[in-house]
């Protein structure tokens, strides 16, 4: 089967952007401290813990201080990005670091308590397979927290190309109803799934296309366009965006999707059952889930 996302140019793209991605990528960041606050709530005492998808080490070396007893695995499919999340890693407090794809975690089966995953699952497709493999490496009740870009991330650019031709210029992202679909085809338990939406400005299409360089961003859709985009193309797409200019700039939609979820109790996965399209459930009920899963 082919992937419509290219994982060695995922591979690429990240690890060209990993020198300068701390200083780019300031919504992931925010996203990533959001995403580890969630923790305060669910109390997890984790023995094993992997960051999934770990870019340069700041979410590892974060969980590796909250959980100072525990082991602490960061996971990037990116040598670059890798490389720089070793330097963070202290003698005392030194997290693993692993080479590895979301989809072929070398790992054993149920040997992790808590994977955190922050902004990876849009790039691992398909999306179903990197979430059985999740499945495959956490222990019965193990808990899941993750985030991910939704589908209008980026939907002023992706309009905008749109104007100017019929290729694919700009990566599609999972809906919160069909990752929460995916989590339960998965056999993840009881998810709650949330959405937040961030509106930044920029001053020009050229600033933005900067910036998602920086981070990584490329379009590694496989259906993309293959070498140079013809001037004029540029010139119809750039024309097409400053329609949209507003007194603060050109708006650049970022949609996150949060998900926590636990693993089956046992290998079994069960049909995919209905999710709302905003599931917005209270730190107490997520509190409950993990105490219920405690005692399974």
């Amino acid at each position: 089967m082919t992937r419509a996302l290219n994982p060695q140019q995922v591979a690429r793209s990240f690890g060209a952007a990993s020198a300068r991605y701390d200083d780019a990528a300031l919504l992931q960041a925010q996203v990533r401290d959001e995403l580890l606050s969630r923790l305060d709530a669910l109390h997890p005492q984790p023995a094993t813990v992997l960051d999934l998808g770990c870019g340069t080490g700041a979410a590892a070396a974060a969980l590796k201080k909250r959980y100072p007893r525990a082991r602490v695995i960061a996971a990037d499919i990116a040598p670059g990005m890798l490389a720089v999340a070793r330097q963070r890693s202290r003698f005392w407090r030194r997290f693993e670091c692993i080479e590895a794809d979301a989809h072929r975690l070398p790992l054993p089966v149920a040997s992790v308590d808590l994977i955190f995953t922050n902004l990876m699952l849009q790039w691992a497709d398909p999306l179903d397979a990197a979430l059985a493999e999740i499945a495959r490496v956490l222990r019965p009740g193990g808990l899941l927290l993750a985030s991910s870009f939704g589908p209008e991330t980026l939907q002023q650019l992706r309009w905008a190309w749109r104007e100017a031709d019929d290729a694919v210029h700009v990566n599609h992202f999972v809906d919160m109803h069909d990752f929460g679909s995916a989590l339960q085809r998965a056999g993840f338990t009881e998810p709650v799934l949330d959405v937040d939406r961030h509106t930044r400005f920029e001053p020009d299409v050229d600033r933005l296309m900067a910036g998602l360089k920086a981070i990584g961003a490329h379009n590694v859709n496989a259906q993309r366009p293959r070498g140079l985009t013809g001037r004029h193309r540029m010139q119809r797409m750039r024309a097409a965006y400053e329609r949209l200019r507003t007194p603060q700039g050109l708006p650049v939609t970022w949609q996150v999707v949060y998900a926590v979820a636990w693993a089956p109790a046992h290998a079994q996965r069960g049909e995919a059952m209905p999710v709302t399209p905003e599931t917005r459930v209270s730190l107490a009920a997520m509190q409950a889930g993990l105490s219920r899963s405690a005692r399974r």
